[in-house]
Formats: structure tokens, C-alpha cells, sequence
């Protein structure tokens, strides 16, 4: 089931039907270890998309020539994590079925394992390419094994994906040694080939928390805008069939600044999804 869609993403079409891009909102908000109030993001991301533009000047791309649709919120139970997961988990397999590529919104960073569940019904191998503070590579994490900082690991054991990480400065001695960090966007395309499905995993906290204060883990060190471009660019190039972005936690901004950051990693994201090698 689907909320009433109140606002919707700048750009998006009204019409659902052979859009071939959808975005959905998955407002999960059950295992954040410092900072809850990611179901807010959906909506925060989308009021702050239209102060924005459509035009892009990194990607001299514009969302005015990209066909695109925002479907709402998916309801989820709270404090039923196991339903939650198996709704997002059937939500994207609709999408995928439709032969659609997306982006979901989050939501805690956990949304990823059902997501990449359900990409394993149709591809025998992706490549993942995550960007984070945090390895994400722990077994369990206070007594959980399904946790935002779980994730990547539950992800591993799928077997679907070869996973890269960009951002990443926090976390275990074992989650390190287990981790493919990537620091240079040319390291891309020298591991992944023409047309091989590529998804991505954005977690707002890989900026650094002088721009983007309002994630439930901030970590000193991140990136900036630039240096995300420049990978984005990148991916421009490669065959991405959907992306999630996750942890933004709008209220502990009261700027604003953090929901808009959000806003054009996702306008970028259309357009790459738009015009990637397919």
C-alpha cells in the first residue's frame, strides 16, 4: 500500500504508466544506533527539490527532458521490521517487473538488503558501488543482525554483487580488512565492464558533517560536492539500473542545507539513470 502523495520530487510526471524511471519513498526508521528520524527524509528531500534547478551544469543535463515519476511513500508497519523489509522487498520487485529503473528514498540504510533481494530475482551479478562514512560490515550490531550497520554484510552474503566503497573512514579493524575502498573514480572503470549492471547505495553521511549536519551518524572527514560529481560522472557512463539514498535525518538541520544536498544527489542520480549506457 501506497500513501497519498502530498508533494512530489521537482520534475516528476503525473502520468505512472511506461515512465520508465520511479521514484518511491521507504521511510524505515527501526535500528538507528545514534540518531533516529530518518522517515522524514522522503518528504524533507522532496520540499527541498523545488528549491533547486532543473538544470544540472555538472551533467549539462535537465530534468525538464527526463521523463520521470515520484509514486509516493511506501506505508510501512512501525515497529514491525521483518513486514517492513518484505514490503519494500515486493514494492521493487513491482518496479523491477515493469522493466523500470528507480530510486528509493530512505529511510535507514538497511532499505539496501531488500532492495538488492530483490534485484537477485532477475540478475545473476551486479556491481554495488556504496558510499558512506561507515564500512557497514559488522555481523551483528548491538545484538542485531539486521541493523543500518549490518547491512553491507547481510548484502555480501546474498552473493550477488561485488561491492566498492567510496567515503569510507569509520569502522572495525575486521570491517577495514574486509573492505574494497575505492579513492579514485578511474578505479571504476577499470573493474567494471561495458553494460554490466551497476547499483548504487548513497549514504548521506559520506559527505562531510560541515555540509550535510543532518545524517544519524555523522563522521568528521567526508566528502564534498565536487568529489561526489566527479564519480558521478563516471557512473554517467556505466549501466545503472537504480539507486537508493538513505540516512538523512532532516531535523537535526535546521538549515535546511542537508534535505537540498539531498535533493541534488538525487536530480543528479535521474539524469545519470536517464542517460547511462543501457
Amino acid at each position: 500500500m501506497r500513501t497519498v502523495l502530498y508533494s512530489r520530487f521537482m520534475g516528476s510526471k503525473d502520468v505512472l504508466q511506461d515512465a520508465p524511471i520511479e521514484l518511491l519513498g521507504c521511510p524505515l526508521d527501526e535500528t538507528s544506533s545514534f540518531r533516529g528520524g530518518t522517515k522524514f527524509a522522503p518528504d524533507s528531500i522532496r520540499k527541498a527539490s523545488w528549491t533547486i534547478e532543473t538544470y544540472s551544469p555538472y551533467l549539462k543535463l535537465d530534468l525538464d527532458e527526463n521523463y520521470f515519476v515520484d509514486n509516493g511513500n511506501l506505508d510501512l508497519p512501525q515497529g514491525n521490521l521483518l513486514l517492513s523489509l518484505e514490503l519494500i522487498e515486493k514494492a521493487v520487485s513491482e518496479i523491477i517487473g515493469q522493466n523500470k529503473r528507480f530510486i528509493i528514498i530512505g529511510g535507514e540504510h538497511l532499505i539496501t538488503l531488500p532492495i538488492i533481494k530483490a534485484l537477485k530475482d532477475v540478475y545473476n551479478h551486479i556491481h554495488l558501488i556504496h558510499f558512506d562514512a561507515h564500512c557497514d560490515l559488522r555481523d551483528e550490531y548491538e545484538g542485531q543482525r539486521l541493523s543500518h550497520a549490518t547491512v553491507l554484510k547481510r548484502i555480501k552474503e546474498l552473493g550477488l554483487a561485488d561491492i566498492y566503497q567510496i567515503g569510507i573512514r569509520s569502522g572495525t579493524k575486521e570491517e577495514f580488512q574486509k573492505a574494497r575502498i575505492i579513492t579514485h573514480p578511474n578505479e571504476l572503470l577499470d573493474k567494471i565492464k561495458n553494460n554490466e549492471p551497476v547499483y548504487i547505495t548513497f549514504d548521506m553521511d559520506v559527505f562531510d558533517p560541515s555540509l550535510v549536519p543532518g545524517v544519524t551518524t555523522p563522521e568528521p572527514g567526508g566528502l564534498f560536492f565536487p568529489e561526489i560529481i566527479s564519480y558521478f560522472k563516471t557512473l554517467s557512463k556505466m549501466h545503472i539500473i537504480g539507486a537508493d539514498v538513505v540516512e538523512l535525518s532532516p531535523d537535526y538541520d535546521a538549515t535546511f542545507v542537508s534535505s537540498i544536498c539531498a535533493a541534488k544527489v538525487i536530480r543528479e542520480m535521474i539524469m545519470i539513470l536517464n542517460y547511462g549506457s543501457v
